[in-house]
């Protein structure tokens, strides 16, 4: 069970708090506006009234025995201070931190204590991609810490990769095939297995390893 501080009680940051209180952690939800605290809403969690860029409501809620802090308020700047606040002071070992501006989005590194940077409008961007883009390495989130890329595609039925087992794909070096989504299930990739028309493969790659993955897609 890890013990998570969510900041932000808006519409997003509540969903967050729900589902991590179904998976069994333990939740606190720092909000500083009264209007936003809708207790009944996520009765689970504790709730703090206050402002979570101020050192005294992090010490409140015990930040230095936080194993996560989510900064999902809907003020970027707030998310980098909290996102700051709590790894430089706390040492929280992991921050996750919600962009509301796409341009905002290159701040959001270790520098500023984030160590996972999620953009909705990327995220969404990725999902109209994925619709229309069948055939191309699409990069659908970023792990900042490690500089690597969760890349989808979808293999159309003229791919040159249909037929072929997955054991006998050259991938690039910096380019790992974690999953394979086949009739809307996820299957463990297996070396023997073949690729079929319309699987979705996702790949754990650094970004110089898109290129590359992106010529074996296309047969190059």
């Amino acid at each position: 069970m890890m013990r998570v501080v969510v900041a932000g009680a808006g519409s997003v940051g509540r969903s967050i708090a729900r589902e991590l209180l179904a998976g069994g952690h333990q939740v606190i939800i720092v909000d500083k506006n009264p209007a936003a605290m809708k207790v009944a809403s996520v009765p689970d969690a504790e709730w703090i009234l206050a402002d979570a860029n101020e050192l005294r409501t992090l010490a409140e809620a015990n930040l230095d025995q936080v194993d996560v802090v989510v900064a999902a308020t809907g003020d970027d700047k707030a998310n980098l201070v909290l996102a700051l606040l709590a790894k430089s002071e706390f040492g929280v070992p992991r921050v996750v931190g919600r962009v509301n501006n796409p341009k905002n989005e290159w701040m959001f590194d270790q520098l500023w204590g984030v160590d996972v940077a999620v953009s909705t409008p990327r995220i969404m961007t990725a999902l109209v991609e994925e619709a229309v883009s069948v055939g191309d390495a699409v990069r659908v989130f970023t792990f900042r810490q490690s500089d690597t890329d969760l890349v989808e595609t979808t293999l159309a039925e003229d791919s040159p990769l249909v037929g072929k087992l997955v054991g006998q794909c050259a991938w690039p070096d910096d380019a790992v095939l974690v999953a394979v989504i086949r009739d809307g299930r996820p299957l463990t990739p297996d070396p023997d297995g073949f690729l079929e028309g319309r699987d979705q493969l996702l790949f754990l790659a650094s970004r110089d390893a898109v290129d590359g993955l992106q010529r074996i897609l296309d047969g190059a």
